[in-house]
């Protein structure tokens, strides 16, 4: 996408947003932005804050939302209606949410570093199609009862041809996008997600010419692997300007149908594909936007339908790279 394509994108939506609100997330402590926090409606629907801590609000583009919840790692939730409405919430940090941190002080350790590859995919018909109401989460064991120290995650990215007739050559021109994703990391909890592994607010952007994966140096947070494993979470926050700044995407389609509007999340790219090359079903998914909601495990019975399961392709295949530490 040119910078003349984002710079049309974001008036036209700006456009809608006449007599709006625009409002700040703050630390109540600090009084610095509360990057990318997640504004729910409580019916399954919401927004996100940018880097600055600021999101757009208005009764004209959500007159049935009469409250918001908001909502970031390392701080305690928000709820407040939208009567009223300031233009600066705060939001108080929360210090007793992480669990204990192993802690290295000799830096001249001698480790072993070990790669598990990606499984990527450039088959449409394999992908997940992303949508900012979900949080995909991927199970990663341990592999030594030595420490382990994460570097680098890769997360595959299957590429769209311009031309459909062409899609299956390699050499194809592909379709432009400019999507920012967050990432977490969370402990295993009964063989789901649990805690969060770091308060660090963790984004990047991906982009056609990152290719078939985006590789994501996470060595300088000092996320060691728990000794029962952890979990590597993706969810995509929505298409960027070309420096990397979160426009203010429509977050669903509305149709109208006999019954009234029907709201139907937006997909956007880049797709994730699935794979059948994982041994077991590793990965699970969330919906972000409805309170309390839990992890579901992604498998038949579960309530999904998904071509991808009638294919029995279960597993997002995220690649990780982690150093295993000798003995001093």
């Amino acid at each position: 996408m040119n910078s003349k394509f984002y710079i049309t994108i974001f008036f036209i939506i700006l456009g809608c947003y006449t007599s709006f609100s625009q409002i700040k997330v703050l630390d109540s402590i600090s009084q610095s932005p509360v990057s990318y926090a997640t504004i729910s409606f409580g019916n399954g629907q919401g927004i996100f804050a940018d880097d600055d801590g600021m999101f757009f609000f208005t009764k004209k583009l959500y007159p049935d939302v009469d409250s918001l919840h908001v909502s970031a790692i390392g701080f305690k939730n928000l709820n407040i209606a939208t009567e009223n409405l300031p233009n600066q919430l705060l939001l108080q940090p929360q210090t007793d949410a992480l669990d204990e941190v192993i802690l290295s002080t000799n830096l001249n350790r001698k480790f072993k570093e070990e790669t598990l590859k990606p499984y990527l995919d450039d088959d449409y018909y394999n992908c997940w199609l992303p949508t900012i109401e979900s949080e995909i989460a991927v199970f990663f064991e341990r592999t030594s009862d030595q420490d382990q120290k994460l570097t680098s995650v890769t997360f595959p990215i299957a590429l769209e041809s311009k031309d459909w007739n062409k899609r299956k050559r390699a050499n194809s021109d592909k379709k432009e996008f400019s999507t920012l994703f967050k990432v977490q990391f969370y402990t295993n909890d009964n063989a789901k997600p649990g805690k969060a592994l770091t308060y660090e607010t963790i984004v990047f952007r991906a982009t056609e010419k990152n290719g078939d994966a985006y590789e994501l140096n996470v060595e300088d947070y000092d996320i060691y692997i728990p000794k029962n494993g952890f979990f590597v979470s993706l969810q995509v926050m929505g298409y960027t300007d070309k420096n990397g700044k979160l426009l203010p995407n429509k977050k669903y389609k509305e149709i109208k149908t006999k019954d009234g509007i029907v709201k139907i999340p937006t997909n956007f790219r880049p797709l994730l594909p699935f794979t059948n090359m994982v041994e077991g079903k590793n990965t699970y998914i969330k919906r972000i936007f409805i309170n309390g909601n839990n992890w579901v495990k992604f498998d038949k019975g579960n309530g999904f339908k998904s071509s991808l399961l009638d294919k029995n392709l279960y597993n997002y295949g995220i690649g990780i790279t982690y150093k295993t530490f000798k003995d001093e």
